[in-house]
């Protein structure tokens, strides 16, 4: 009986100190600090180089991609490169799609990845993808409407998305067979 009690007194403190809540709060401030310091600019617009970028609608934050851009950068940081591509040679495009943000049922898919290794801070890092006119450029993009982010000992990788649904009229022209759906590449 007193071996019980022990056991259920170790689970109640060990739950206590790892509930979900806190973990989610953690994640929620990552998140929300990325976006902040993001969407501010977006809003303001700024100059990317020598491009001077207007501005653009927020960003808001996706599961699918935050999920492709840990998976990168959790295996660029267990297996020591910094590519765009990963060593067994899948694309942005193959992670991200495989992560769950697909293109089906949509008229318009974008898709664009930042990385970055060495950074200590969400500050610093983003500081250095805005000063990188190419970053800067994916940052400021009108047709990426959606982000993910991720961090792991050091290697950061922010991977973007934007899609555009199907209105009901175009809906209702597919199903009839008057409008046929093709996929560009």
């Amino acid at each position: 009986m007193g071996r019980f009690w022990i056991n259920l007194f170790l689970t109640l403190i060990v739950s206590s100190l790892f509930t979900p809540s806190q973990a989610q709060t953690a994640s929620s401030k990552f998140k929300n600090e990325f976006l902040t310091r993001i969407n501010k600019i977006r809003k303001q617009g700024c100059k990317c180089g020598t491009t001077n970028m207007p501005p653009v609608a927020p960003l808001v934050w996706n599961d699918e991609l935050a999920a492709a851009a840990a998976g990168h950068a959790r295996d660029m940081a267990r297996n020591t490169y910094f590519s765009h591509n990963s060593r067994d040679g899948r694309s942005i495009e193959s992670r991200i799609t495989n992560a769950g943000y697909t293109y089906d049922g949509y008229k318009s898919f974008a898709i664009g990845e930042n990385i970055a290794q060495g950074q200590t801070s969400i500050a610093e890092v983003n500081e250095g993808w805005f000063k990188s006119p190419r970053h800067c450029m994916n940052l400021m993009n009108r047709d990426f409407t959606e982000i993910g982010v991720a961090e792991n000992n050091t290697y950061w990788v922010q991977d973007f998305g934007g899609r555009e649904a199907f209105t009901n009229r175009e809906k209702e022209l597919i199903k009839s067979g008057r409008i046929k759906i093709r996929r560009v590449k």
